[in-house]
């Protein structure tokens, strides 16, 4: 297991408020953007690396509607809405308003996810100064989560936690293109169109644990 990988393995337990213990590590540790939103679209919890991402703190983020931050208001209709939690999954870009005023451009995914227990939608936000809007795709209608190789579902993790190819290549001791093949093969594999899709895809789904 990798240095990052191992940050976050803390004892699998309940918290308070039901959260299995190491999904609620890995999210708040994690350097990627990500939100928890309710069935009304309306903040349940945002990590640190989306409040520096808008400029809002948690306190404020939280039970705030999404559409808030969103340049435009809500990206899509009720009905729209509905359509995609009934999907599961959903992707695209959007502008975010940082709380100085500035536009934050994002590429970004969610899911319905499978860990808290209380159908709550998990949003990755991933900044295209970071990552670029170049790596989107159209996935292999036929995914299938289980069969994501020891090594892809090792780099995925990285990808959840924050790292970026270099990174993970240097931790990992393979070339930046290996690291690339991977991620590719596992968003076939996971139904990802985007980096954020396969963040949110990895968190949402118990992925971030059971490759841990």
């Amino acid at each position: 297991m990798s240095r990052a990988a191992a940050s976050v393995t803390v004892p699998r337990v309940s918290l308070g408020d039901g959260w299995p213990a190491l999904f609620e590590s890995a999210f708040r540790q994690s350097r990627n953007a990500m939100v928890l939103l309710d069935e009304r679209r309306r903040v349940v919890d945002a990590n640190a690396a989306m409040v520096g991402l808008v400029g809002h703190s948690r306190a404020w983020l939280v039970r705030r509607p999404m559409a808030e931050i969103v340049a435009d208001g809500p990206l899509v209709t009720e009905p729209e809405w509905q359509q995609w939690l009934a999907a599961g999954r959903f992707a695209g870009e959007a502008t975010l308003l940082h709380a100085d005023g500035h536009a934050v451009t994002v590429q970004w995914g969610a899911t319905t996810e499978a860990v808290t227990g209380r159908r709550l939608v998990l949003v990755a936000a991933l900044h295209t100064s970071r990552w670029g809007p170049r790596f989107r795709r159209t996935p292999d209608a036929r995914h299938d989560p289980r069969a994501l190789s020891a090594r892809e579902a090792e780099v995925v993790r990285l990808v959840a936690l924050g790292q970026t190819g270099p990174e993970i290549a240097d931790d990992l001791g393979i070339a930046h293109d290996t690291v690339r093949t991977h991620v590719r093969h596992a968003m076939d594999k996971l139904g990802a169109r985007s980096r954020a899709h396969l963040v949110a895809k990895v968190f949402g789904g118990d992925l971030i644990m059971r490759s841990g």
